[in-house]
């Protein structure tokens, strides 16, 4: 009899693992009605140490500090917002979470994705998932291009940088991965076992001419990467590795 109800009780069980887990509050990919529409920089006040600004800090301009400010969830607030549009230049590439959000725009159609990685880093797993899926699934149907290459003198592609939905743009020396963005261990705050942040800075700003300087430059970069790695126009993903000759 015990053996019979336990049975029973275990198909109750399996449903409750299967509800959704609720997006965490940076993090709103999942709600398609945050947007980027409204957006200010006050809303990224909630993610520093003072959790506010000074009375005259700028409007359309911020500077945010890796190991003070949780620069992880400011990243996190403004990619996951993003519903139209994303151009992204960005050399070191190791955040999970970032590559999620990435993933889930890349697969919709409703987002346009020009996405510019570094060739001295495309062995890493988050460009080696963007190929991936390229290869399955051809991101291009899905309004999402990408290459991975180099600069026009056949240097490293050492942006770090976006603009999203033509709105907000991001830039500065961080790179995405847990240190370099200074990932928080502790809930709200810097440091803990295992903390780890560099030296880095991260702005997000807003005014208009540096939106549309800084996107038309993300498009240069790109084509230049894409012309650097022979990349066919109608498919932006690296070409296989050649196979060794036989015998």
């Amino acid at each position: 009899m015990a053996t019979a109800r336990n049975a029973q009780r275990k198909p109750a069980k399996a449903a409750k693992s299967t509800k959704p887990a609720k997006p965490s509050p940076s993090n709103v990919s999942a709600d398609p009605s945050q947007t980027l529409q409204s957006f200010s920089l006050t809303d990224l006040q909630q993610y520093t140490l003072e959790k506010s600004y000074s009375a005259n800090a700028s409007k359309d301009f911020h500077l945010f500090y890796v190991g003070r400010d949780d620069v992880h969830d400011i990243l996190k607030h403004v990619l996951s917002r993003t519903r139209v549009s994303l151009y992204l230049n960005m050399f070191g590439f190791d955040d999970e979470e970032l590559n999620q959000i990435l993933m889930q725009k890349a697969l919709d159609p409703n987002v346009t994705m020009l996405i510019t990685l570094d060739q001295s880093q495309a062995n890493g797993p988050h460009e080696k998932m963007l190929l991936d899926a390229d290869r399955k699934q051809a991101l291009a149907q899905f309004n999402t291009h990408f290459v991975i290459g180099q600069s026009a003198t056949h240097q490293i592609s050492h942006t770090k940088g976006f603009v999203a939905d033509g709105r907000v743009g991001g830039e500065g020396s961080t790179n995405w991965s847990a240190s370099g963005e200074g990932t928080f261990v502790v809930t709200g705050q810097p440091g803990g076992a295992g903390y780890k942040a560099q030296n880095n800075t991260q702005t997000i700003f807003t005014d208009p001419d540096s939106l549309s300087r800084f996107q038309s430059e993300l498009i240069a970069e790109h084509m230049i990467a894409q012309k650097e790695s022979n990349t066919p126009p109608e498919r932006t993903q690296l070409k296989p590795p050649a196979q060794p000759a036989a015998g």
